[in-house]
């Protein structure tokens, strides 16, 4: 048993406990108008069981096995959020012969009753965590099976030839066909192709979970603290005229498509004998380092492109970046011949190039729809069943590697008992993905880290 509602004061407060004395252990502590009766609510007074007092009411709900989150008998007291109420429910029902729940218990328990698979399980928990709608509904896709759905063919397909070969081995003598080497290797391709997709997803799928950062750099004065605000919509960072403004990095949290970004507006990259510029410069540089994702901001109204800009492309080589060209706003921005340069410089380097006004935000939803683009990449196709956590994407690649060991083993003509070891450890992979086969401690970790009383 738990309290199921998140700590501090309330209008309600949700007290759960599962197991088959659910109903014998809550029955001491209420007075109800009307019989418990499967999924349907009941008024009840709450009682004192030494004094028989009432404390006060709740709504009681009872949900029998196996029709419950857990597939135990559940009972769940929804009481006013005082909590004084819910520390006393807690004690009479432990000294009614409950216990604690352990962190993720109740969702363990339905893990391990089969009403749950592995990937549903971990899904709860990124549902809990959600902190955009776009990362609930991925959750909730999740928690309805949407993995598990296309893990479910490719697995049957190894099943299926796994079971071809020990019988082609078993039955040798009572002339069952032996499966050539160019009928097995095109079916080693058919469930190592899905599970290739599945792989190329986790990218996207992490970024969903987990949200992305995100550095705006450039030279001093570019306009990078402007468009920060822009992106953040709200004069978060100090903007003046004055180049240098920005000292320290400046970082916020904003959602973008649904997913979280971390955007960080860093101090402009120059030569500086000022100590605390030259730090905030440093700062920049790690910035850039760390970022998932990097912005650079050029300033259209300035006529020549510096050696810090040239060199800061050099560095995002190979890197998730876009160049954008601030300021076009400004009437001295069409007479330059910056932009043109800029543009070139970006062509140079194979980096996006757009356009925007921080200060009138012409371009921006453009410049934020390049940045989802970027993000994604070909994730953006397999929204439904992706792979979100780096457990999955490990025993993907686990299975991926066990498969490509025996597309080897038939190229040079390994027997088939010996070819079957690598099938095998593919069907372990999967079956350790969707939580089928997996180990005490692996299971206790990925538990621990719910909160108490889901």
């Amino acid at each position: 048993m738990a309290i199921s509602t998140p700590p501090g004061r309330g209008g309600i407060g949700i007290v759960r406990l599962s197991g088959s004395q659910a109903v014998v252990i809550t029955a001491p502590l209420l007075r109800l108008r009307h019989a418990l009766a499967p999924a349907q609510a009941r008024f009840a007074e709450l009682l004192d069981p030494a004094t028989g007092a009432r404390l006060d009411e709740a709504v009681v709900t009872w949900f029998s096995a196996p029709h419950s989150y857990t597939s135990e008998d559940v009972v769940e007291i929804a009481a006013h959020g005082a909590p004084v109420i819910l520390e006393f429910l807690v004690r009479a029902c432990i000294a009614g012969g409950a216990r604690l729940a352990r962190p993720g218990e109740f969702t363990e328990r339905a893990f391990l009753s089969g009403r749950l698979d592995l990937t549903q399980a971990e899904a709860v928990r990124d549902l809990i965590d959600a902190q955009t709608l776009y990362q609930a509904k991925i959750a909730s896709e999740q928690l309805d099976g949407s993995l598990s759905r296309r893990i479910r063919p490719i697995k049957q397909t190894l099943v299926d030839l796994i079971v071809e070969l020990e019988a082609g081995i078993d039955f040798a003598e009572d002339d069952i066909d032996v499966i050539s080497a160019a009928a097995i290797l095109p079916r080693i391709a058919s469930i190592a192709e899905p599970l290739q997709h599945l792989a190329a997803g986790f990218a996207y799928g992490r970024i969903v979970r987990d949200g992305f950062s995100l550095a705006i750099v450039g030279r001093p004065n570019a306009g990078k603290s402007s468009l920060f605000n822009r992106l953040v919509q709200r004069e978060r960072s100090i903007v003046t005229a004055t180049p240098g403004t920005t000292r320290d990095m400046v970082t916020e949290r904003v959602s973008l498509g649904g997913i979280p970004i971390d955007l960080m507006d860093t101090a402009g990259i120059r030569e500086s004998a000022d100590e605390a510029e030259s730090l905030g410069i440093q700062k920049s540089r790690e910035a850039v380092a760390d970022a998932d994702v990097v912005l650079v901001v050029f300033d259209a109204s300035v006529t020549q492109v510096n050696a810090h800009e040239r060199k800061l492309l050099q560095h995002l080589a190979g890197r998730r970046a876009l160049a954008v060209c601030n300021k076009i706003d400004l009437p001295c921005a069409r007479e330059s011949k910056n932009e043109v340069s800029m543009v070139a410089l970006a062509a140079e380097f194979s980096l996006p190039m757009l356009r925007a006004s921080a200060l009138t935000g012409e371009g921006i939803a453009a410049l934020q729809e390049k940045i989802l683009t970027l993000v994604r990449g070909s994730g953006a196709e397999m929204e439904s069943g992706l792979v979100t956590n780096l457990r999955q994407q490990q025993e993907i690649a686990a299975a991926m590697e066990a498969l490509t060991a025996a597309r080897m083993a038939v190229e040079t003509s390994v027997p088939h008992e010996m070819l079957l070891l690598d099938l095998y450890s593919a069907l372990r992979a999967l079956d350790a993905l969707t939580g089928q086969t997996t180990i005490d401690d692996i299971l206790n970790q990925i538990f621990f880290t719910f909160c108490i009383g889901k």
